[in-house]
């Protein structure tokens, strides 16, 4: 029996999905995939259905290199209502308990901010996509079972009040992969006495995007150009991706030689002049084509990471 032949296209590149409310990450994933007729995609980190804002989609070869985009620092904008805690630490969950929030005012809630910056150690929520002897904790907490999670270190770079209309308050969030930004909020909210969970999300940047410097696509732009010239849309939605080491700008580029590159593609290490003492780098031929990540080893060669 011959293999299933595709019908979709071999595209490479990374769109700065805007994801709308009430979708959830494989939804929004799955119509970009359908709207570009992409033979793979994948996304870089879920959003919750409650939140928006930067999902990056990774087409064709750019899902090799998602992982670093993965494991890259993330920003947020969250509203927080104190005073009222709820099942999920979002406006989804059921109201837990109601507390007062007279009495604070911005000298309070910056100091307890102060306490939140720099690694700190969070729990993971029971709504989450960890997983616990293989189920995840969402379906589980669905089911009214809770189980002992273990806490994990975090990093908040950085952790400032835009606004403060008690009882609600805004904040800018600068943070390391893995941060639960729910769990930030109502630990904020424990720590001045009062409880709190969010009513609203937004994540602006993933790594090297950040908004306003990057450009965020919506379903909405996209659906348009395919319902406005549906047999010439691929040149006009193609625009829109970004290079695939467009993820990586922040580490250097190596361009090697033809000879060091033909070696380097079949799994070896390769000694590159004036080239980074550590570190991971990105990697070019000789007319700069991206060919993928290496690290640099202890003696100073190159090693293939991650190639196309």
């Amino acid at each position: 029996m011959g293999r299933r032949r595709r019908l979709g296209r071999d595209i490479d590149g990374i769109l700065l999905l805007d994801k709308p409310l009430n979708l959830t990450s494989n939804e929004a994933l799955q119509r970009v995939k359908r709207l570009f007729q992409a033979n793979k995609a994948g996304h870089t980190g879920s959003l919750d259905p409650l939140a928006t804002g930067l999902l990056p989609v990774c087409l064709g070869g750019a899902t090799k290199f998602s992982t670093y985009l993965l494991d890259a620092d993330k920003r947020y904008r969250v509203r927080v209502r104190l005073g009222v805690t709820t099942t999920t630490a979002d406006a989804e969950g059921e109201v837990l308990e109601t507390r007062p929030v007279e009495g604070l005012d911005e000298a309070r809630v910056r100091a307890a901010l102060d306490c939140f910056r720099g690694p700190i150690d969070q729990l993971p929520p029971m709504y989450s996509a960890v997983k616990h002897q293989g189920e995840r904790l969402y379906k589980l907490a669905r089911q009214g079972i809770e189980v002992e999670r273990q806490t994990r270190t975090v990093t908040i770079h950085a952790l400032d009040l835009l606004d403060l209309d008690l009882p609600e308050l805004e904040l800018d969030v600068h943070c390391s992969k893995g941060t639960y930004v729910r769990t930030l909020a109502e630990d904020i909210g424990a720590m001045l006495g009062c409880g709190g969970h969010v009513i609203g999300l937004r994540r602006t940047g993933v790594g090297p995007y950040i908004q306003p410097e990057s450009r965020f696509v919506t379903l909405g732009e996209l659906e348009a150009i395919v319902m406005a010239d549906e047999e010439g849309a691929y040149p006009k939605l193609d625009a829109l991706l970004l290079p695939l080491e467009s993820a990586l700008d922040h580490w250097p580029a190596v361009r090697l030689t033809a000879d060091a590159a033909f070696y380097l593609r079949q799994g070896q290490a390769v000694l590159v002049p004036q080239a980074p003492t550590e570190g991971l780098v990105r990697l070019y031929d000789p007319s700069l084509h991206f060919l993928g990540v290496g690290c640099i080893l202890d003696d100073g060669k190159v090693q293939p990471k991650r190639l196309l």
